[in-house]
């Protein structure tokens, strides 16, 4: 949206209708929960300066200082660094940064300007430290952070009034460093290098900022969904924010998607008394005659979530979710209790813009594709809601740290819960990879310290996200404790370009051959034998015209290879399978889908399978 934030009167602006999409509102902000208050993004220009020497905080930049340099927000200190340097080297090592600009107070509408609402400010991802200052003084976020730690979820301050003024100076100071601790996905660190399938980092103000408007006694923008679909019934996991403690009520109502009237489907009312603090709350609500989601038939509910106080004050919430159901069951996964084999390619956003991110999505769902595997890295949250909407089952991934060390792994599980928090409200996450080919967890065979906090994390995941299935360790070492695998998929990675090789694996691996068959035994720990007592996935494999990895070139005998290889898939009893991959990225010049335009260069539908469920 258009808004002028220099012009003194400027006022904060609420969700806008976008009947071309069927949307009730349109959601420009980077998160998948509306709040139906006013917001004002802090996109665009901002007075940037690198600080090389490290000496912003020691000469207090955050009150004073002369920002030589403009750069845009959201965007990469890579992208800034080579405008002010084209030739030069982005940074090495470690990097800090510098942001600032000013805006007005915003002028409140009437019903925003009661004692019981308040601004709050929120990055929608920055990082990986993150320090923030308003009018000089240091802001905390609301999980008591001076210094947020992270590059891939969101994080918020709430504003008080004694600081804010008639015009606003908002300072941010970024570091990163190459420190192969931190959780970084595929991007380069102090030990795997920039090349090949490692790529160039990207730091700093990746998603947007924005104020709003909200109320000091709230729900909080995160909601957690477990369906039971046999008894119509769908838990929520709300997190309640009180500055008043009292008595409350959350009143929940559910409607339709996409129906024509106001009348809800399902309500419920829940009466609490809240302390004055943080705490999450389970409630569960029965939906009458609930329909399930699937990739077939993406049906949607949409929740509007109420938190009235003692005066009937209320704050509001709006999420959409669906009603669905994931296991694995023998060799095979199961959605909504039917057995579904998955369809899957692999998919690496990297530097793609949301418009981009969404012409790629619609071409994964062209190609016929019921998966997508996005790879090691976090991305704007809007893609799991067009996901959910257009019926892409997704597997997602923690960003990997590089080494395995106690600090890896406390990055590891920092960046995993935050994760879970903003992202359990999607049907479309069916699965979560904590590990990837060793990366972050290199020493797992051997390393007793690591393998527990591999299979303590798994445990966790199934206690407390019942709603997704859960991989130990992708592509290869997964866990085995007495024989039981620590891991609800046994996935393993495959590159051939040789059909001949690629029968002969994949009969090896159907015949239970855990060791000699992918680059490291697909089993570490205790003795396991494969005995199709859980779904078995190539999670990997093609990679056709990366250079490593050889097979064809153009793209018509790269669609001929791929049916001979499905063929082969198909033929046997797998449960799934993932392509790789869908677009290039770097050196990585694989994709079948054109990054730029999101045309594909193979045949429409050239991963159907009408032989198999549910496709």
């Amino acid at each position: 949206m258009d808004i002028d934030i220099n012009h003194p009167n400027y006022s904060l602006t609420k969700h806008i209708l976008d009947n071309d999409e069927g949307e009730t509102y349109v959601n420009p902000l980077p998160r998948a929960v509306i709040r139906p208050n006013s917001f004002l993004l802090l996109d665009g220009s901002w007075r940037f300066s690198p600080d090389p020497e490290n000496l912003g905080i020691k000469d207090l930049w955050y009150i004073n200082h002369d920002f030589k340099n403009e750069a845009n927000w959201p965007g990469s200190v890579e992208t800034h660094l080579s405008k002010s340097n084209p030739n030069g080297e982005y940074w090495k090592d470690k990097i800090v940064v510098w942001y600032e600009r000013e805006f007005p107070l915003p002028k409140l509408s009437d019903d925003a300007k009661c004692p019981r609402s308040q601004l709050q400010l929120t990055f929608g991802a920055c990082g990986y430290k993150t320090r923030v200052w308003l009018n000089g003084i240091p802001l905390k976020t609301i999980e008591g952070e001076w210094v947020h730690v992270g590059s891939n979820t969101s994080f918020t301050y709430e504003l008080d009034e004694q600081v804010l003024q008639e015009n606003n100076r908002l300072t941010v100071r970024i570091a990163a460093t190459m420190d192969a601790d931190t959780a970084r996905g595929k991007q380069e660190s102090s030990v795997y290098k920039r090349g090949g399938i490692w790529y160039q980092t990207y730091s700093g103000g990746v998603r947007s900022i924005w104020l709003e408007t909200v109320e000091k006694n709230r729900l909080r923008s995160r909601i957690g969904v477990v369906s039971m679909i046999e008894e119509n019934l769908v838990r929520f996991n709300f997190t309640t924010r009180i500055h008043d403690p009292g008595d409350y009520l959350i009143r929940l109502k559910v409607y339709h998607h996409k129906q024509d009237h106001h009348t809800p489907i399902a309500t419920d009312e829940y009466p609490l008394k809240l302390k004055k603090g943080q705490r999450e709350q389970r409630l569960v609500m029965e939906i009458p005659n609930a329909e399930n989601w699937s990739p077939a038939s993406p049906h949607l509910y949409r929740l509007v979530a109420q938190l009235v106080d003692e005066n009937g004050n209320a704050s509001e919430i709006e999420a959409k979710f669906g009603i669905r159901k994931i296991e694995a069951r023998g060799p095979h996964i199961y959605l909504n209790n039917e057995r579904t084999y998955l369809n899957g390619i692999l998919y690496q956003p990297g530097v793609a813009n949301y418009e981009e991110i969404k012409r790629h999505m619609h071409a994964m769902k062209r190609l016929g594709c019921n998966m997508v595997r996005i790879h090691i890295a976090g991305v704007d949250p809007r893609i799991y809601n067009l996901a959910d909407k257009i019926g892409l089952l997704l597997w997602v991934e923690v960003p990997s740290p590089h080494r395995s060390t106690e600090k890896s792994r406390k990055n590891h599980k920092n960046e995993l819960l935050k994760m879970l928090a903003l992202m359990g409200t999607h049907p479309s996450i069916m699965i979560w990879s904590l590990y990837n080919e060793d990366w972050g967890a290199q020493d797992v065979a051997s390393n007793l310290k690591t393998r527990q906090y591999m299979m303590d994390m798994y445990h966790y995941m199934k206690l407390a996200h019942p709603q997704f299935l859960v991989v130990d360790n992708d592509g290869w070492h997964h866990l085995s404790y007495r024989g039981r695998l620590k891991t609800d998929l046994l996935t393993v990675h495959l590159y051939t370009p040789e059909l001949d090789r690629w029968k002969q694996l994949l009969n090896q691996l159907m015949q239970g051959q855990m060791d000699g068959v992918a680059a490291f035994p697909i089993v570490v720990g205790d003795p396991f034998f494969y005995r199709k007592q859980a779904p078995l996935l190539v999670s990997e494999w093609g990679g056709f015209g990366f250079a490593d990895y050889g097979g064809p070139k153009d793209n018509e005998e790269r669609a001929s290879q791929i049916r001979l290889f499905k063929k082969e898939l198909r033929d046997r009893s797998f449960a799934g399978d993932v392509y790789t991959q869908a677009t290039n990225i770097e050196e990585e010049r694989n994709g079948i889908i054109d990054f730029g335009t999101g045309e594909l260069k193979v045949p429409d539908g050239l991963f159907n399978a009408e032989d198999q469920t549910n496709l």
